[in-house]
C-alpha cells in the first residue's frame, strides 16, 4: 500500500470522526444577589429554552461592591434556580465562590 495513500485514509476518517462529533455549548445566564421575583422568572423561562435546546447552562450571581455580604442570598438564588428547572436539566456543579461570582452548572437532562 502506498504510504501517500494510507495518510489520505486517515485524514478522511479523522475528519468524518470530528463532523459527527457534537459541540458542547455553554450558555450564560447573570444575577444579582436581590433579584426581584419578575427578574428571576424571566430569566428561569431563558433557562429553560437553553436547556431544551441542548446547551449547558452557566448561571452566576455577580457580587458588585458591598454586596459581596448577601452571599446566602446569592446561594438560596442558585439553589431555587436548579429546584425550579430540575425536570429539565440536572445540577453538575453545586454553587461555588470564585472571587465576585458564585457559579453554578446545570446540564440538560438526556431525553428517550
Amino acid at each position: 500500500m502506498d504510504y501517500k495513500k494510507f495518510l489520505y485514509e486517515q485524514k478522511k476518517r479523522e475528519k468524518a470522526l470530528k463532523a459527527k462529533a457534537s459541540k458542547v455549548v455553554v450558555k450564560e445566564i447573570r444575577f444579582g444577589p436581590q433579584t426581584d421575583d419578575h427578574d428571576y422568572e424571566f430569566k428561569k423561562k431563558h433557562a429553560e429554552k437553553f436547556l431544551k435546546e441542548g446547551a449547558k447552562l452557566k448561571a452566576f450571581v455577580f457580587f458588585k461592591g458591598r454586596s459581596i455580604v448577601f452571599k446566602e442570598q446569592g446561594q438560596i438564588l442558585l439553589l431555587r434556580l436548579a429546584q425550579d428547572l430540575e425536570e429539565i436539566g440536572k445540577v453538575e456543579q453545586m454553587p461555588k465562590l470564585e472571587g465576585k461570582r458564585m457559579t453554578m452548572f446545570i446540564a440538560p437532562k438526556k431525553t428517550k
